[in-house]
């Protein structure tokens, strides 16, 4: 190993270090105060709990921050090592930008191996106990189940909003009952109830959560395609069961076997869920690759920064990391699962490319 390996080498990874640290404070705290925000403020979540929560998302953002902090590192590393002109020094001394670089391609190797890792092993079972946390303290006040403001879907097939509350009562009490899906497209609401106001009533003994409706409304959907209307001034007691969880299927806090397996179970899910399913498993692989893909296009673009305008490394990073991630987002669009293939390895592609034709031109200055 040469001096230079060890000393790009080290800057890299410090660099890296650094900037994952800082980018994971952020979305951790982003994550926290999204999803426990009600047990926060509301109903003083015990610290043990909000320790627990930390530590199952951390590993879920490490799927961002990793490929994140290493490509704004070597941007901004090299661009500091080309306006300092040791770039020119190391070139005049017989070193090619590529052999340069190669510590870069170690890193982004072995960051890439961390992220698989992380991605197929780790961070699935991480979202699912995030979820058996988030239970847990609403098994503690089943309020919790009926925030306001708040779309509610833990129920199976059934999604509750609730407008606002008044002590114990809740205000605009909304519920949509859906029939389980089956075929292609979204399946219209199958009953639909309205309540003015609601009194809770908490039962331990059966962990059940009892809703007492005033003036209500309810609308159902039924098979021939009429539909009933009813109106109530009081209606019977809404029993939500409380006592164990159904989990619903969610593909990313699934592992790759369990996908596998879901789908093999249920060959009757409709076709947009089964690319769904399937294109995570994709996702999480060409994912893995992106820390790699980022060695290519960061190095020679790095070198046209400067030190004196850190802030355009940064800006640069921002504008690559978010358009890589973006294809995940567009991804989930396709209905067939050669399309969403095609659109989640294809950031690594272009990565790949346009790095390598950079290389190429920087060879020659």
């Amino acid at each position: 190993m040469r001096i230079s390996d060890r000393y790009i080498g080290k800057q890299v990874l410090l660099g890296t270090v650094y900037a994952v640290l800082v980018l994971g404070l952020v979305l951790v705290l982003g994550s926290l105060f999204k999803q426990v925000r009600t047990l926060l403020v509301d109903q003083v979540a015990p610290i043990g709990l909000v320790l627990r929560f930390i530590l199952n998302v951390l590993p879920y953002s490490l799927m961002f921050t990793i490929p994140w902090g290493f490509l704004s590192a070597v941007l901004l590393i090299f661009g500091r090592l080309s306006s300092d002109q040791e770039i020119t020094s190391f070139r005049v001394a017989g070193m090619s930008l590529v052999r340069l670089a190669a510590p870069v391609f170690v890193i982004g190797a072995a960051l890439s191996i961390l992220c698989l890792w992380l991605n197929v092993n780790v961070v699935p079972s991480a979202k699912e106990s995030v979820n058996d946390l988030l239970y847990e303290q609403v098994k503690r006040d089943p309020r919790a189940l009926l925030d306001p403001g708040v779309v509610q879907s833990r129920f199976a097939n059934q999604k509750v909003f609730v407008e606002g509350r008044e002590g114990d009562a809740l205000k605009g009490f909304h519920l949509y009952q859906t029939p389980p899906e089956k075929g292609d497209g979204d399946p219209a609401p199958q009953a639909y109830l309205h309540a003015d106001m609601v009194s809770l009533v908490v039962d331990n003994e059966k962990q059940q959560l009892r809703l007492k409706l005033n003036d209500t409304f309810i609308e159902t959907h039924k098979d021939d395609g009429s539909v009933e209307m009813a109106f109530a001034g009081e209606a019977e007691p809404y029993v939500f069961d409380i006592a164990g969880r159904k989990k619903r299927a969610r593909s990313s806090a699934m592992t790759n076997q369990e996908i596998l397996d879901y789908l093999a179970e249920n060959p009757d899910l409709s076709k947009r869920k089964q690319v769904e399913f399937r294109s995570e498993i994709t996702k999480r692989y060409s994912f893995s690759m992106a820390c790699l893909a980022f060695a290519f296009v960061a190095v020679p673009l790095g070198l046209k920064t400067r030190r004196k305008d850190t802030s355009t490394g940064l800006v640069m990073s921002l504008i690559l990391g978010a358009g890589y991630f973006m294809f995940t987002v567009i991804s989930s669009e396709f209905k067939t699962d050669t399309g969403a293939t095609l659109v989640l390895w294809a950031p690594n592609v272009i990565c790949i490319l346009v790095g390598l034709f950079l290389f190429r031109r920087a060879r020659f200055k």
